[in-house]
């Protein structure tokens, strides 16, 4: 018995950990929406440049007002 416990309830638990892992990992990758293209030439040195879509968002709004 590992950690004390019976097998099958080391077992749910384990299973409910890693699911709720998985779970976590879908909502961040939802929320900042990671660019998977590939560009067709790799960018010079100093070039690339990586956005939050919501922060874009919010310094326009706050530039109108």
């Amino acid at each position: 018995m590992p950690a004390g416990v019976s097998w099958p309830r080391y077992l749910r638990m384990f299973a409910a950990s890693v699911l709720s892992m998985f779970a976590g990992a879908q909502v961040v990758h939802q929320y900042y929406r990671p660019d998977l293209t590939i560009p067709e030439v790799p960018p010079k040195p100093g070039e690339l440049r990586t956005e939050l879509l919501g922060l874009k968002e919010r310094q326009t709004d706050s530039e109108k007002q």
